[in-house]
């Protein structure tokens, strides 16, 4: 289990699903994980911190998502809310307009309320707040040349 938690971070919902594989009793399932939070191996807060901060960068996704992600892990509302605050707002909005910008152009549809729907459902799959989503596609509609 040392293997397990050293090759990437684990919540604690991945490392008891991993144990339920074994054949092993609930006492020692619990020793096992009080060794692992003993000797740093599982760590929810080091966890929620780096699934928050590395699903923004590499996927590009939003707090809604990422979220609904930690909270599918079982991570604790405090954890979730710290984690999300590591998040630089700058970087954020950032992102969001370059997202938004790089859908909006990439997709391909002579009907202004087809294209609208698809750019949203792609934000919104992504994690992105509703409001947010909403307002850059009715920006986008408004500067739109008519097809």
């Amino acid at each position: 289990m040392e293997q397990f938690c050293a090759y990437q971070e684990r919540c604690h919902a991945e490392v008891q699903q991993k144990l339920r594989e074994y054949a092993i009793s609930t006492a020692e399932k619990d020793e096992i994980i009080v060794y692992l939070l003993h000797n740093n191996y599982l760590n929810e807060e080091r966890f929620a911190l780096l699934f928050a901060v590395s699903k923004f960068h590499q996927k590009k996704w939003g707090k809604v998502r990422i979220k609904i992600e930690l909270k599918a892990r079982q991570i604790s509302d405090f954890l979730i809310q710290k984690a999300l605050k590591e998040i630089n707002p700058e970087e954020y909005e950032t992102t969001f307009d370059q997202l938004a910008i790089h859908q909006w152009e990439s997709i391909r549809e002579s009907n202004l309320l087809k294209k609208k729907k698809k750019f949203c459902d792609y934000l919104l799959r992504k994690g992105w707040e509703n409001d947010r989503v909403f307002e850059k596609a009715h920006e986008f509609e408004k500067t739109a040349p008519e097809l």
